[in-house]
């Protein structure tokens, strides 16, 4: 089964000033990845070709990176998971900045029910969270998100 999940969100900063959201993934000035609240996503070396890593169990490694631009991960782990993600970001006007993050993967059917039932809500909210974090970090006004309570009942459970 085919999966696409997309979220994009528009920061009133010009690209040149967002270009940090990406250059910084998981290195120790991350100003994009939610790790306060969230499992870190860590790789094996700086942001590059062939770096490897991931965040809990998904594993992952870097098949693009064009700095400022974009970086896409081919999925490892689980093995069920057959595709990428990615961050990008694109100039929408002189002042501002649209980032997107995707999901393409094909799963076994017999996985759909384990991808909308706790994978993708927990993805969504990590997801939304690293977007007001960029948000804050680059001292923009903004409206969290909120987590909906079959989120706050997962990362309950899980943490048990």
């Amino acid at each position: 089964m085919k999966i696409l999940n997309n979220h994009t969100r528009i920061i009133d900063k010009p690209k040149r000033e967002t270009e940090c959201l990406i250059n910084g993934l998981s290195s120790d000035h991350d100003i994009l990845w939610p790790h306060e609240t969230w499992s870190p996503m860590r790789m094996d070396r700086a942001l590059s070709e062939g770096a490897s890593g991931g965040h809990g169990p998904i594993q992952y490694e870097v098949t693009e990176f064009s700095p400022g631009e974009k970086v896409i991960f081919r999925f490892r782990e689980p093995s069920i998971f057959h595709g990428h993600h990615g961050f990008e970001l694109h100039e929408t006007s002189n002042s501002t900045t649209e980032i997107t993050h995707t999901i393409l993967m094909d799963i076994p059917f017999y996985a759909m029910m384990y991808w909308w039932m706790i994978i993708r809500p927990m993805h969504d909210a990590l997801i939304e969270d690293a977007f007001d974090k960029a948000q804050q970090n680059l001292g923009l006004d903004f409206k969290p998100k909120t987590w909906s309570l079959w989120v706050r009942i997962l990362r309950w459970l899980l943490i048990r």
